[in-house]
C-alpha cells in the first residue's frame, strides 16, 4: 500500500538510514533531494505533492511507449491471473508468441532469439555469443560508449563511464573513437576526413589485440555518450572492417530499436544489419524484458561451441506478454511513424531558437532520441556545462523533466529529450515553451519574450 505522507523530510530518513548511498557526480546523486514520484499516465508524472511534470525522459528510457500503456497494463493484468512466472526448463504460450512477433519483426539474415532481462545481460550475451561463434577474444567499443553497468562484461564496456572506478576491467576489451563530427577526437572534418577516427583507432588496436578479434559494439545512436549520430557511412566502414578481421557486429539497441528513431530499429537508417542485436528499454512497455537477437547460423555455430545464457526470471509469461503486447503497440499504432513526427517538430522548434540563443551549438538526434549541445563559444565549441546545469534546473521546476549528458570527461552540456512516441503536439509544445524560457534564464534575459506557443509547423 502507497504512503500517502511519504514527504521530502521522510525520504531523506529512510535514504540516510536504508539506502545505499550513489556516488555524488553520477547521474543518480542527490536522487534523494529531487522529487518523489507518486504516479504516471502516459507522458506524465506526478509527484507526490500532487505536481504534474511532463517526462521527457520516458522513465529510465523504459517508457517510450508511455506510462502505464493500456495495451500493456491489460497483458500484464490478464497474466496476474493466469501465469507471472515459469520454469525456464520448460516453454510458455507467450514466450512463443514473443518469439514469433519478435522475429516477424527482425531484419534478414537476423532470425533467432533468447529473452533474458535487463539490458545488461543482452550485452554480457552478446559478447559471449560473438566470441563462442567466432572463437575470439577481443571485442572493440567507442569511447563515449554506455553497455550497462551490472556485469562484469557490460562495465567494462561502458567507456563513458570512466572505467577506473571499477575494481577491475574485463579482459580483452578496448575502445575506438567515437566519430562525433561535432566534437572531432582527431580534429578533422567529414567527409573529407575519410573516417580517420576509425582507422587511426583500427591501426592501434590491430597492434594491440591479444587474441583473435571477435566483435565491434555500437549504440546506432550513442545515448548517454551526448546524443552523438555516427555520420553516413560510418557503419557501413565498420561492417567491412569487421569482415577484414574475421570480426562480428554487435548493436546495442536498448534506446535506439523499436520505433524511438522513426524506424523500427536504429541501424536500418545506415542500411546495415548487424550480425547480432540487443533490444531492452521499453521491449516490455515499462516492465523488465530483454532480448539477444542473431541469425541462425551465428546461433547454431555459438551454441556447437557451448553458448548458454540464461536468468531465473527470463523468458517469464508475465514478461513475454508485456513484450507481445508492446510490439503490438508499436506496430498497430504506428509509433515509429509518431516519433518521425516529433523528430520534425521539435527540431524545427530547436532550429528557431537557435537563431535567438548562441548558447545551442548543435541539434542532433533521430525520433524521440534528440540532443542540443550548449556552448559559451559557438566557434571554439566550449562546453557550456554551468548553463545547461540552470536550464535542467529551471524546466524541472517549471514541470519538465530532461537529463543533463556529455561527451567526453568533465562535460555535462547536452540536453537530452526522450519523450515518449505517444506523445501529443500539445505536450510537446508546453514542452519546448518551458525549455525557451528555461535557456531565457540561462543567458540572462526575461523568460516568457520567446516562442511561447508560436512552436512553428514543419512542413510535411
Amino acid at each position: 500500500m502507497q504512503d500517502d505522507n511519504m514527504d521530502q523530510a521522510r525520504a531523506q530518513e529512510i535514504a540516510d538510514r536504508w539506502m545505499m548511498p550513489t556516488e555524488e557526480s553520477s547521474y543518480m546523486g542527490g536522487l534523494e533531494k529531487r522529487p518523489i514520484l507518486a504516479s504516471a499516465s502516459g507522458s506524465t508524472v506526478v509527484d507526490t505533492q500532487g505536481k504534474e511534470y511532463l517526462d521527457f525522459q520516458s522513465g529510465q528510457m523504459g517508457a517510450a511507449l508511455g506510462h502505464r500503456h493500456p495495451r500493456v497494463m491489460a497483458a500484464v493484468r490478464k497474466a496476474t491471473e493466469t501465469f507471472v512466472h515459469a520454469s525456464n526448463i520448460m516453454l510458455n504460450v507467450p514466450r512463443l508468441e514473443l518469439h514469433e512477433r519478435l522475429g516477424k519483426l527482425l531484419v534478414p539474415p537476423l532470425q533467432k532469439s533468447l529473452f533474458l532481462v535487463t539490458g545488461s545481460d543482452t550485452i554480457e550475451a552478446s559478447v559471449d555469443l560473438a566470441r563462442k561463434a567466432t572463437g575470439g577474444l577481443d571485442i572493440l567499443g567507442l569511447h563515449d560508449g554506455l553497455h550497462g553497468s551490472t556485469s562484469y562484461i557490460s562495465r567494462s564496456l561502458s567507456f563513458a563511464w570512466k572505467r577506473q572506478q571499477h575494481a577491475s576491467i574485463a579482459p580483452g576489451t578496448s575502445a575506438i573513437l567515437t566519430p562525433h563530427c561535432y566534437q572531432c577526437p582527431v580534429a578533422s572534418s567529414f567527409p573529407k576526413c575519410e573516417f580517420l577516427c576509425l582507422k587511426a583507432s583500427l591501426e592501434l588496436a590491430d597492434a594491440n589485440f591479444t587474441s583473435r578479434p571477435a566483435a565491434v559494439i555500437a549504440e546506432p545512436i550513442l545515448s548517454a555518450g551526448g546524443v552523438i549520430v555516427p555520420p553516413p557511412g560510418y557503419f557501413q566502414a565498420v561492417r567491412r572492417a569487421c569482415e577484414e578481421r574475421g570480426m562480428l557486429l554487435i548493436f546495442d539497441e536498448a534506446q535506439t530499436g523499436l520505433g524511438k528513431t522513426g524506424h523500427m530499429f536504429g541501424f536500418q537508417h545506415e542500411g546495415v544489419v548487424p550480425d547480432i542485436m540487443a533490444l531492452s528499454k521499453h521491449f516490455g512497455g515499462g516492465v523488465p524484458v530483454s532480448a539477444v537477437c542473431t541469425t541462425a547460423e551465428i546461433a547454431n555455430r555459438a551454441v556447437a561451441s557451448g553458448f548458454f545464457a540464461t536468468r531465473s526470471h527470463a523468458a517469464d509469461p508475465m514478461l513475454c506478454a508485456a513484450g507481445v503486447a508492446s510490439i503490438d503497440a508499436i506496430v498497430e499504432e504506428d509509433l515509429a511513424g509518431r516519433a518521425a513526427r516529433i523528430e520534425l517538430r521539435m527540431k524545427s522548434a530547436l532550429a528557431e531558437m537557435a537563431k535567438r540563443y548562441e548558447l545551442i551549438g548543435d541539434i542532433r538526434g533521430r525520433g524521440v532520441l534528440l540532443g542540443l549541445e550548449l556552448v559559451t563559444d559557438r566557434e571554439q565549441k566550449t562546453p557550456a556545462n554551468k548553463e545547461a546545469a540552470v536550464v535542467e534546473n529551471r524546466c524541472l521546476e517549471a514541470g519538465l523533466i530532461l537529463q543533463l549528458r556529455g561527451t567526453g570527461p568533465g562535460r555535462k552540456n547536452v540536453l537530452r529529450f526522450v519523450p515518449p512516441m505517444t506523445t501529443t503536439d500539445a505536450e510537446i509544445d508546453r514542452a519546448l515553451s518551458i525549455l525557451d524560457d528555461a535557456l531565457a534564464v540561462a543567458v540572462g534575459r526575461s523568460p516568457g519574450v520567446g516562442m511561447r506557443g508560436a512552436v512553428p509547423t514543419p512542413a510535411r
